[in-house]
């Protein structure tokens, strides 16, 4: 067995290619500890490796199991994050949301942040490193924090980057004020789950699903209850599922945010949506 033959174990089970050839690179650098320095050195894989290498390429292509949870992390704006089954893979979409966010926070000078949803806690991390404020993390799932929690020591967050479990606000108290609040919540209606791609039902369905027919009910929950968190002149932001921006814009109108900003994605979809309470 070669690198070509283990590609082809992948491109077989009808993954592209190009990802294939990434996946393996992956595969290897994890399993093998052989990265770029060694491609240049002229080093060999043995055996052993080598075997390894294909045994987890065939789980993959058997299973369709995504390589993130194989290798047990993710890369997302140049850090790496452990991921498990207990929390979603980072999105490149995601990126926009975070974006944003250290723009918007370096521009008015925020100091308190409340990353609603966090998961394995990719937003508070990035949000902490990037600007100056101190980020709390919540997330209803102990099994999430305890990755979010992992996730901030491995980037030396301590004290700028806090997580508390909590059923959306139900552990925040209301005299806790946060300059922003951002999420990137629940949107996809449970009715939608047997039309998701493989690779996706790998993931929690505490973090894809909601239980309403429209993919709205986190955003109803959080738009309403945020004002009461919120400084004045606070921002509210969320990413976004597709065809919801027109409606969740409404939605915080009709609890008082202005100057409603929607941020597209590369592929021209409405990704990103943020609000100031007035």
């Amino acid at each position: 067995m070669n690198i070509p033959e283990i590609v082809k174990i992948l491109t077989d089970a009808g993954i592209e290619e190009n990802e294939a050839n990434i996946e393996v690179k992956l595969l290897i650098e994890h399993f093998a500890g052989y990265g770029i320095a060694d491609i240049i050195m002229g080093k060999k894989l043995t055996e052993e490796n080598l075997k390894i290498v294909e045994a987890k390429a065939r789980l993959r292509a058997k299973t369709r199991q995504p390589i993130q949870y194989i290798i047990g992390h993710a890369h997302f704006m140049g850090e790496k994050f452990i991921v498990n089954e207990n929390v979603l893979i980072p999105r490149d979409e995601t990126e926009i949301l975070v974006r944003k966010a250290v723009e918007i926070i370096e521009k008015y000078g925020f100091k308190s942040v409340l990353d609603m949803c966090t998961g394995s806690g990719i937003i508070a991390c990035m949000i902490a490193k990037l600007t100056a404020s101190t980020v709390i993390g919540s997330d209803i799932s102990t099994e999430a924090i305890e990755v979010a929690f992992k996730n901030m020591e491995n980037l030396g967050l301590f004290n700028r980057a806090l997580f508390r479990k909590s059923d959306l606000f139900s552990k925040i108290r209301e005299d806790e004020k946060f300059d922003m609040i951002v999420s990137n919540p629940p949107y996809i209606p449970y009715s939608q789950k047997s039309t998701i791609q493989k690779e996706v039902t790998f993931e929690p369905d505490i973090a894809l699903y909601t239980r309403d027919s429209d993919g709205l009910e986190f955003y109803k929950r959080i738009i309403s209850e945020a004002p009461v968190y919120l400084n004045n002149g606070g921002f509210l932001m969320f990413e976004l599922g597709i065809n919801e921006s027109i409606i969740v814009a409404e939605l915080m109108k009709e609890h008082g945010f202005v100057s409603i900003q929607v941020v597209k994605d590369l592929a021209n979809i409405d990704r990103v949506i943020l609000g100031r309470l007035n």
